[in-house]
Parts: C-alpha cells; structure tokens; sequence
C-alpha cells in the first residue's frame, strides 16, 4: 500500500457501496480476499480506500465511485487530520473560485511543484479576503499596506503568477513557517487572521485531495462543495460540536432584524450594518443573517474559527466589490475581546453554558460589568452583558439561553438592573428540541442597548411556546418528539408574531408591567407568569367538552365487541411477509422522512407518535442535505389508501391502515409500510394479523434495550381473500372501538383538568 494512503472505516465502505454496516461485516467473514485492516483500532478498523475500491469493483458491487465521496474520503483519511483538510481544502477553494486562471495554471505542474507554489498563491486570496484590518482601512480610506490589496478583476491582480519562475514560490520577505506548518509573518500583520496560509511541507499531502475538490467544485460550485465536506464532518463526530441548528439560527436572525431601528443614533444611518458573533462555533448565526451585512466573528477554538472564516468567505458568489466584510478572529471573547472598540447593529449569540471557568476572578474589575458583576456560575449573564457592551445604541442582541439563566438567586440582581434600564425586552421559552442539550426548553433573550435619547421601556415580553397542542391535534411545535422533530416553520411564526404584535395571547405571550418582576426573586422564566389556559377552552368550553365526551361514550358503548365465540386454536397453513413481497403480493418500503426536495410543496409526514396515539400526520420533512453536492434521497414513500404502516422500534403490537384523510403524507422514520395487492389480500386483514402478540414476539429481536422489529418475518395465515374480508370486517370494528376509547379517554382527561382549573380559580363554582 503507498504510504499515506486514504483510509477509511466501515461506515465509509457501506456508504460507498450503498449498504448498511451490517452487509460490510458479512463480507469481511465470508471472503477470505476482503482488505485486511491497515489501521483504526479492534473493534474501529480502517482500510485502505484503493484496496477497498478495488476488492468492490472485483465483486461487482461498485462500478465507480462518486466523486463527492472520493472528496469526503480523502478528508476524513488526511494523515494530520479531517479538520486539517478542510481548512487546506478551504484555502483551495476559495483560490479556485477567486483566481481560477491561477488555480488552472497552478494543476498543470506536478504535485511536489503545486504545493510549492500554493503558500504564495493562498497568501494572496486569504489576505484580500480575511485580513482583519481590510474591512476598517476600507472604511476609514486608510492606505493598504503594500501585498495586501484586495484583487482587482480578473486574475490580474493576482500578477499572472508563474509556476515556473523562482519567485513562485513561498514568500521570503518577513515570512516564517512555525511548527504547525503554517505561514507567519513576522511583522505579526497575521496572527490575528483566523486562516494562515498552510506551508508548503503541509499542503504536500493534501494536494491530490485538492485537485478533487476543485474537480468537485467545477459542478456544484466552491462554497457547496466546502459546506457538502464540512456537514459530513460535523455528522461524523456529532459529539465534538456543539451545534446551532439552522432553524433555531433563522429564528434568532429574524428577531434581531424585526428588533432593529434603522436610523442609529447620529444621523446618516449606514449603508451596511454590523452583526457579531463572539461565540461563533461553525458560523451557523452569522450565515443566517439575510441581506448585505458585515460580519464579525470570534471564536476560541482555533480550528473552529479557521473553518468558521473560510465557511463565511466562500458563502455568496465571491463578488470582491459587491461582498461586505468578512472578520473572523480566534480566541476567548470574554478574556480576550478582538473588537473591544466595536458598537455593532446587531449581536447573534449562541455561548456556552454552565461554564464555571469563563474568567471571574481576572475579570472582576472589567468595564463590561455595567449590570452587575456576574457570579462563577453566571457565566451566561457574562455573555449577555459582553454582548451588550458591543452594541451601538438602540442595536439588538438575541442570545440562546439556559431556562436556569431566568431564574437562579445568584443572577437575580443582575436581572433586575437589566430590567430597570430597560436592556432586557423579551423572554422567549422554546420547545424542547430547539438546541443541544435537546431535553430542555431553551430560552432566548432579546435585549437593547439603552442610552442616549431612548426612554427605558416599563415592561417586557414573556413567550411561551414550549407546549405542544391539546393531545389528539393536529397543530403545534412538535415539541414531544425532541431533536429533529420541531415544526420550525409553526416555531418561527408564533414567536415572530408574539415578538410583533407584543399583545396578551392566554398561554403563548403577555406584556409584563417590570415592576411586576422585580421581586426578591426577579424570576424571568416565562411559564411562572403564563399559566396554560384552561383545558376545553376555559369554564365556557366545560359544557362542549362534556356533550362530546357523552357522544363519544355512547359510540364506545355501540361499538363495544360483542361476547367472544370461544374456539379451539387454529392451525393454518402460514406464510411470512419476505415471502409475500417477494411473490410481489405487497409491497415493502423503509420510512426516512423525507419529503419531495422538487418543486415549492412539501407533504406532511407519519410519524412513530402518530402511529402510536392514532393522530392525524403532524411531522415535517426531514431538512435536505447539506450542499448541491450532497448524495440524493430516494423517492419519499407517500402514503395510499390501504397501506399499512408499523413501527419498528419498540412500538408493541401496532398496525394502522391508512385512511382516505391520512393518504398523501410522506413515510417518518423508523416505520415501514406494507402496500398489499388488494386482488389477494385484505389490508384490514393483514393490519389485524401483524397485531398479534406472538407474531409480533417472533418477529422482533432483543439484541439491545428497545425491540427492533423485523416485518419480513411477521407471520399470515394463508385464506381465501372471502374469508380475509370477513377477518377484516372484525379487525376494522376493533380499531373503531379503539378509536373511539382513544378520544373519550382524551376527552375526559381535557374535562377533568377544566373542572380543576375552574374550580381552582373562581370560574366554576361548586354543586
């Protein structure tokens, strides 16, 4: 095997071949030729890509493999490291999209020669693009220092540079390469620069990935190929980051730009305004931000802000005249601020939360404490007032939030100064599942920077949206289902229009008067001042709720089965559900979640929950995959009547038969739907059999905590289709009675809480 040779792991193999993992163990016991491990760890090993390729090729099982996945192997199998390889890749690609006459030259000589010339050539982009002070001399009319001018049109600016001539190579004059490999200039004009310019020793390896993702590029473009390469690393190692997920970044942008007074204070207003990010993390916040905007960032891992830079540079079509500033520096905001002049429009925030080490005893007598000097363990009420030290006056800051931030006595007094000053303008409490951790409904706190002219506002608004719809419905956040399961679109329109409207809404949002909260607690969370309001509509909607549930009743009284006809145990001949998909009597389809990525509309997905409870469709779409170049889902599977869908995790003995009303809505995951062949089976038949507790035993595997259920090996018996529809007439009665107990037991649970609730405040009165 060459030395440095991609390797890649057994994920990586099935995903190349399109299996599951389990297929790629099979091959490994059962073809002595399979590659032998050349890395990894026992029970983790890696293999050589060419070798793998190879053996899959031999076997018939991969005629060629994407590029895309070529590209994504050789990052994840980079001898120094996947993030290593995104930020040379990075560094790439935004000379290919910025220079691509350079970039042809530079591919036609041979690797050792490319990565030579490379340093000077990224020297060139990076300066122009991310060097920190760019944006202020801009600004300001300053000179720009000499080999530091932004490029002019074309690849002129770039001096035609030739790979042949000695001056091609690394730059001489002031530059240094450290340990790490990367440039330094020893006039320290780049040490704050969030993107070095990787050394020539260091792109060596990297160079044939490089040429990949320019070949990448050329398809789909530089900024999707880098996004396709960076969302298959943070996927790879979902624990390593702490995300933003996109919806909750969309939210937190539209409040800050609904929020924003367009003349600031001083007159002229400015023609672009500033958004910071002082945790950064991936950059997810600031790519959020709609229309033309100079965005700044920092963050503390250095690796993170690199890609961070490089993810915000390559965003947009790479227009030098027309593209804001982009400032990106690396570490700690609170210990180490890298704009402590600047006075932003807007502060975008998503910090880290129960940080015990964010700097309290160094930073006891910082200036940025003007609300109170936050406690060790306050180091969220930190951010928040760093936050609002890098504002103008009247700008805005939205920042992601623990609930404990609104209500520990350690903060209270900081609280209660924030809403005296009238900094604080609103509390809003999102469903479980916005943001890691995923179990808790996080806060976000809107806030304005007083001073000058502007009055402290005498109230705040409190929103609640962390409860999901009254069982049995069909609206709502989505909130029981956690990570993934979030309706965004219904999230983002309740809160923008609370935020709007700033209006009482029983349960959702009230303007409170800040004497109201300034208490000895000062507690901010805003289900301690929005009571749910009453089940069934209040002490009015009892008596609606009370007819419903008595119809309902005496339908469950109707439908009642009548007395069993007690039989000996039958024996039937039997056949299994792999048998009659394959005889093509049904057919067999695995739920993902996804709905169709073409054209405006989207269905409404089945989820596990609506299965379970018997509810009406009620999940979103899976989001599409990350980047043009992202490998396309399948078809999605939309539901007919007929159909019948059941869980495979863990879901007892379910079975639902798809309904004229549920028809349409696309397949969730973790289910499977069985479509039977109406000419030789019955559904309701088919849906009454799969129920059965001892075919759902045999059919189901306990190799871990949660039974996993194998539908091919749910067991039928063999009838005549006559006697299939007198079964099924039988098992459509049950499932009506069950039905019907289903929604009197959510009827009487709505009249019990409204009766308690009545009571309990004065609107019912005793009998």
């Amino acid at each position: 095997m060459p030395e440095q040779a991609t390797e890649v792991t057994a994920a990586g193999i099935a995903r190349l071949a399109g299996v599951g993992r389990a297929a790629v163990s099979n091959w490994r016991r059962r073809h002595a030729d399979f590659p032998k491990p050349v890395g990894g760890t026992g029970t983790s090993p890696s293999f050589a890509l060419p070798e793998v390729e190879q053996w899959l090729r031999d076997q018939g099982k991969l005629a060629e493999v994407p590029l895309r996945e070529r590209v994504w192997q050789q990052t994840a199998g980079h001898p120094e490291g996947a993030v290593t390889a995104l930020v040379h890749t990075g560094c790439a690609l935004l000379l290919v999209r910025d220079r691509p006459s350079v970039w042809l030259e530079l591919t036609a000589v041979s690797d050792e020669r490319m990565a030579a010339v490379l340093p000077h050539a990224m020297e060139e982009v990076l300066g122009a693009r991310l060097d920190p002070d760019a944006g202020a001399r801009a600004r300001s009319g300053a000179p720009v220092p000499p080999g530091h001018a932004p490029p002019a049109d074309g690849d002129a600016a770039a001096g035609r540079l030739s790979v042949d001539s000695p001056a091609a190579g690394p730059p001489a004059a002031g530059g240094v390469h450290n340990a790490a490999g990367v440039l330094s200039d020893a006039s320290a004009v780049h040490i704050t620069r969030a993107v070095p310019t990787p050394s020539a020793d260091a792109l060596l390896p990297s160079v044939p990935l490089l040429r990949a993702a320019a070949d990448l590029a050329a398809g789909i473009g530089a900024g999707q190929t880098f996004e396709f390469l960076l969302g298959r690393q943070l996927d790879a190692n979902p624990r390593q980051y702490t995300l933003t997920p996109p919806g909750l970044a969309e939210l937190m942008a539209a409040l800050a730009e609904t929020g924003k007074d367009t003349h600031p204070p001083g007159g002229g207003g400015r023609p672009v305004r500033s958004v910071l990010d002082p945790a950064a993390g991936t950059g997810t916040l600031l790519r959020a931000v709609a229309g033309p905007a100079e965005l700044l960032a920092q963050e503390a891992d250095p690796s993170l802000a690199a890609l961070t830079a490089l993810r915000l540079v390559l965003q947009g079509d790479g227009s030098p005249r027309s593209a804001p500033a982009r400032t990106v520096r690396g570490g700690d905001a609170l210990r180490a601020d890298a704009f402590p002049q600047l006075a932003a429009d807007t502060v975008l925030c998503h910090p880290p939360f129960n940080d015990r080490n964010w700097g309290h005893d160094e930073l006891a007598y910082d200036p940025r404490w003007e609300y109170g000097f936050p406690a060790r363990t306050e180091s969220e009420l930190a951010w928040v007032q760093h936050a609002l030290a890098r504002l103008r006056t009247g700008g805005t800051a939205v920042l992601l939030m623990p609930p404990a931030a609104a209500s520990r006595r350690s903060g209270r007094r900081i609280r209660a100064d924030l809403l005296r000053r009238g900094a604080l303008r609103a509390v809003i409490a999102l469903p479980a599942g916005a943001a890691p951790p995923y179990g808790i409904p996080l806060h976000l706190w809107v806030l304005r920077k007083p001073g000058g002219a502007l009055h402290p506002v005498p109230e705040i608004l409190l929103v609640d949206i962390t409860d999901p719809a009254e069982p049995g419905t069909t609206t709502g956040t989505q909130t029981s289902g956690g990570r993934d399961r979030l309706d965004w679109p219904a999230v983002h329109a309740a809160v923008l229009d609370a935020w709007r409207d700033r209006a009482d809404h029983p349960g959702v949002s009230r303007v409170v008067p800040v004497i109201e909260l300034l208490d000895d607690d000062v507690d901010l969370a805003p289900a301690r001042h929005l009571p749910r309001p009453a089940a069934g509509g209040g002490a009015a909607g009892l008596e609606d709720v009370r007819e419903k549930l008595a119809d309902t009743l005496r339908l469950t009284a109707h439908l009642t089965p009548p007395p069993a006809e007690l039989s000996a145990p039958a024996r039937w001949p039997l056949t299994t559900v792999g048998e009659l998909a394959r005889a093509g009597a049904l057919l067999l389809r695995t739920g993902t979640g996804a709905a169709s990525y073409a054209g405006t509309g989207t269905a409404p997905v089945l989820t596990e929950h609506d299965v379970l409870a018997g509810t009406a469709p009620s999940g979103t779409p899976a989001p599409p995959p990350t980047g043009t170049g992202a490998p396309t889902p399948d078809d999605p599977a939309l539901l007919q009547p007929g159909d019948v869908i059941v869980p495979v995790l863990g879901g007892g003995s379910v079975a639902r038969v798809v309904d004229e009303a549920t028809a349409g809505a696309a397949l969730g995951r973790n289910l499977q739907l069985l479509r039977p062949d109406p000419a030789a089976i019955d559904p309701w038949f088919l849906a009454g059999f799969l129920r059965g507790t001892a075919n759902h035993r045999q059919a189901s595997s306990y190799a871990s905590t949660a039974a996993r259920l194998d539908a091919r090996r749910l067991q039928l018996p063999r009838l005549p289709l006559a006697e299939q529809q007198r079964y099924g007439e039988q098992f459509r009665a049950l499932a009506a009675f069950e039905d019907a107990l289903r929604t009197a037991g959510r009827l009487g649970g709505q009249l019990v809480r409204g009766m308690y609730d009545g009571l309990t405040d004065g609107t019912v009165t005793p009998r």
